[in-house]
Formats: structure tokens, C-alpha cells, sequence
């Protein structure tokens, strides 16, 4: 999502809610009119966004992720180096992303032949939006044992067989129509049985030895597929990390915990890990958050192609009543 919205895109202080009586179910798998790219080159390290970036929550804001995937390509792209791949990127987002002309300007932090930091700077209307660093890491040059973050990754429902999380009940435009959402049932996420959640983290149940507060509220697992409808730049074929970050902003959205109608809840980063590239054009996003009393939250999202998991991402959040 953008920072200062809801999850899945909005601006700091001025948002739309959803209008309950309005609001319109958007069934798993659909898709809407889009446009051909998400952004196109404007000149040298600039570009232009597309409406196909723009967030569910504001019409002139960028949904988080189309920018965070761009700076993953300006940090891969700057004095590539073939031992390297790109296994972190940490991503600030400074102020609502307008939808409109970015420049990009990277250097790299700390050169070095088995690891790499790089920094890339985003600016819009002569104010910078975003910040993002990453970890390039050697390849290796021997066999490394492969050692898997949990069970292979859950099957691809078919269209309109999943459950729409309540955020996503909008007319669809923008950001939403570019990506293709396929929703798991929560009975697949939980086996039928409510006492035995999988994902990425371990989660406790009121009422059972793992919940001493059978009062509290505790966080449950929800899990999307989602690839991308179009490329990030026209006739370019995105890399791993970016196809990643592209849709792993949305972990925020797709885990929400409390009602959007109720409650602001936006994040201010995205990190994600890849310990190994992921394969194909679907992710699989099973994403939890947890909610302290201090308006602070953390959303935390396992990241699986169609195979096994790949990595993880997190966000930071902003809590607060509307």
C-alpha cells in the first residue's frame, strides 16, 4: 500500500472510504480495463506513471508497489555486477507517490566483490517520495543445500472460488485491475479445524494452552495468487525482486486485521527477502498481521511461487481511528 492510506494505496492526510452501500464485490480472479505498462520512460533514470499505478484510495497517489518494484530495477540495473543477485531491498516510502513524472538516482553505498550495498532516491515534483537499499549477495561457487521456509506452497484456486477480503469489496481500478487476484478459502488456510493455522507465523487460538487471554483478539492467516496483468515497462521482462515487491506491498491488505471502514492502517515500509529467486508469474502472499495498543502494527507476509515458498516481507504500520 501507499503510505499515509489505507492498505493497497492512498495519500497521507485525504483518503476516500469505501462507501458500504456502494461498494461492490470484486469476485477472486476478475480484472478490468488496464493500461499497457505501469510506467514509461520519460528520459534518462525518469519516468511517467500510468493509471494503472494508481492506489484504490486516492486517485492521485500511487499504490506502493509499482514504485517500490521500479526501485528494485534501478538497484539491480547500477553497476551490475554477474556474481551478484539481489536478495534484499528495503524500501522507505517518504510521502504519497503522485501519479505522475519519477526520477531515479542510485550510487552504490558500500562496493564489495561478496556482497553489495546500493541506495536508490526517488523524486516527484522536487520532493524525494521514496528511499530504498539493497543487499546484493554473492552466488555461490559450490552446491549450497537448499533449506525450505515451510510446506509447499498452496494450489491455485479457480476463478471466483476464493473469499474477497472486505478491503477489496471496491469498484475495481488502477493498481486492483492490473493484477490478478486469485483469494484462498480461510477452511484451506486452516485445514477445517481453527485451532490449526498454517502460514508464516505461528498464531495462537483464544481459549487454547498456546492463548493464556481468551480475551484478546489474535491474527489469523489470509492468503492471495496475484501476478501482474502487464509489465512494469513496456516490452521489458521484470526481474524476480521486482515482480516480488510489486505485489508484496499488498501484503497489508490481503492480511488486514481490522475493518477499513473503522480504523487507518497504512504502512510506512516494505522489505522484502528472497533467499531464492522466485519462478513463473504467480506469487502466493500468506500474510498475518499482529496489532500492538500503541497504534503501531507489523504485517508479515510468506512468499511462495507455484512450487514452495521463496521468501518474506514486511511492513510496518500505522494504526489509528478514523
Amino acid at each position: 500500500m501507499l503510505v499515509g492510506g489505507p492498505p493497497l494505496g492512498g495519500a497521507f492526510e485525504s483518503f476516500t472510504a469505501p462507501d458500504s452501500p456502494q461498494a461492490r464485490t470484486l469476485p477472486s480472479g476478475s480484472i478490468r480495463c488496464v493500461d499497457s505498462a505501469f510506467y514509461e520512460p520519460a528520459g534518462h533514470d525518469t519516468y511517467m506513471a500510468t493509471a494503472a499505478t494508481v492506489g484504490p484510495w486516492s486517485k492521485d497517489a500511487q499504490h506502493g508497489g509499482p514504485p517500490s518494484a521500479l526501485a528494485a530495477r534501478a538497484l539491480e540495473r547500477h553497476e551490475p555486477d554477474e556474481r551478484h543477485r539481489l536478495a534484499r531491498v528495503a524500501v522507505d516510502i517518504l510521502r504519497p507517490i503522485p501519479v505522475g513524472k519519477l526520477s531515479v538516482r542510485t550510487r552504490m553505498v558500500r562496493p564489495g566483490r561478496r556482497i553489495a550495498l546500493a541506495e536508490t532516491v526517488m523524486e516527484a515534483d522536487g520532493q524525494e517520495v521514496l528511499h530504498a537499499r539493497a543487499w546484493r549477495i554473492e552466488r555461490p561457487g559450490g552446491e549450497v543445500p537448499e533449506i525450505v521456509d515451510g510446506a509447499s506452497a498452496r494450489g491455485l484456486p479457480a476463478v471466483g472460488d476464493g473469499e474477497v477480503p472486505a478491503i477489496f469489496t471496491r469498484e475495481p481500478g488502477g493498481y486492483l485491475a492490473s493484477i490478478e487476484w486469485r483469494f484462498l478459502r480461510q477452511a484451506r488456510l486452516d485445514g477445517g479445524d481453527d485451532s490449526k493455522l498454517d502460514g508464516p507465523a505461528a498464531l495462537a487460538i483464544p481459549g487454547t494452552p498456546e492463548a493464556p487471554d481468551k480475551h484478546a483478539r489474535y491474527a489469523q492467516v489470509r492468503a492471495a495468487w496475484a501476478r501482474p496483468r502487464i509489465p512494469l515497462l513496456p516490452d521489458e521482462e521484470p526481474s524476480a525482486m521486482s515482480r516480488a515487491l510489486l505485489v508484496a506491498d499488498s501484503g497489508s491488505g490481503v492480511g488486514a486485521a481490522l475493518p477499513a471502514t473503522e480504523f487507518v492502517f497504512v504502512n510506512v515500509d516494505v522489505t522484502v527477502v528472497l533467499p531464492r529467486d522466485p519462478v513463473g508469474e504467480w506469487l502466493l502472499l500468506e500474510a498475518t498481521t499482529a496489532v500492538g495498543s500503541d497504534g503501531t502494527g507489523l504485517a508479515m507476509t510468506r512468499l511462495s511461487d507455484q512450487t514452495r515458498p521463496c521468501g518474506r516481507a514486511w511492513q510496518t504500520l500505522l494504526i489509528a481511528r478514523r
